[in-house]
This record gives structure tokens, C-alpha cells and sequence, in this order.
């Protein structure tokens, strides 16, 4: 069984940062994208910021130039450095991955538990 578990958000003040992290464990044998979707009270689950496992991020125009994604593929986890918060910021963040589990399974999607983050103004 695969496991994505994030750690790193809570309350913090407009023009604050954050970082989140996310590992993987499990049966795995490679992990393609990796990435941070969020869902705000009330609205769907939008991404945020991927990165491929060829190191090519992408990144929603609402954060751009804000947040940062990375990954340290020896240790499965991904990272979101959030500079510059914004109180529309405010989400609970997820943690997504395309994992294969076998050489010869397709990926699979897996999601994290979710971490709030909370930016005041």
C-alpha cells in the first residue's frame, strides 16, 4: 500500500510563508507528477503547482512568482515553499502523486489527508 502524508501548514499572517511537505512510502516503485492541489470553503479542489519527474514544474497564474515547487526523488517527497501569502491563499492543501507500484502497473493516483493552511490579514 501506498501513503502520502503532509505536514507543515497552519495559521500564518498576510505576507508570511510557509512550507509544506509531502512523502511517499510504501510500495513503490517509481512516482511520475507530483503535486499540490487546494480547496477553499465552498469552492472545487484546483491545482497549484506540479512538477514531472523529468524536474518541469507548472504552476496556476494565482501563484506564480509566489510559491515554489520542488522534490528530492531519493526520499519520494515533494515540497511547496509559500512566500507572500495572501488570506485568499487560505485552503485546505492537498498532496497528489502518479505512483507505480510494479514495473508493469500503470500509475495510480494517491492523495494526502490534507493540511490547512490559514493566511489572516
Amino acid at each position: 500500500q501506498v501513503q502520502l502524508v503532509e505536514s507543515g501548514g497552519g495559521l500564518v499572517q498576510a505576507g508570511g510563508s510557509l512550507r509544506l511537505s509531502c512523502a511517499a512510502s510504501g510500495s513503490i516503485f517509481s512516482i511520475n507528477a507530483m503535486g499540490w492541489y487546494r480547496q477553499a470553503p465552498g469552492k472545487q479542489r484546483e491545482l497549484v503547482a506540479s512538477t514531472g519527474s523529468d524536474g518541469i514544474t507548472n504552476y496556476a497564474d494565482s501563484v506564480k512568482g509566489r510559491f515554489t515547487i520542488s522534490r528530492d526523488n531519493a526520499k519520494n517527497t515533494v515540497y511547496l515553499l509559500m512566500n507572500s501569502l495572501k488570506p485568499e491563499d487560505t485552503a485546505d492543501y492537498y498532496c497528489n502523486a502518479e505512483i507505480n507500484t510494479k514495473w508493469y502497473s500503470p500509475a495510480t493516483d494517491y492523495w494526502g489527508q490534507g493540511t490547512r493552511v490559514t493566511v489572516s490579514s
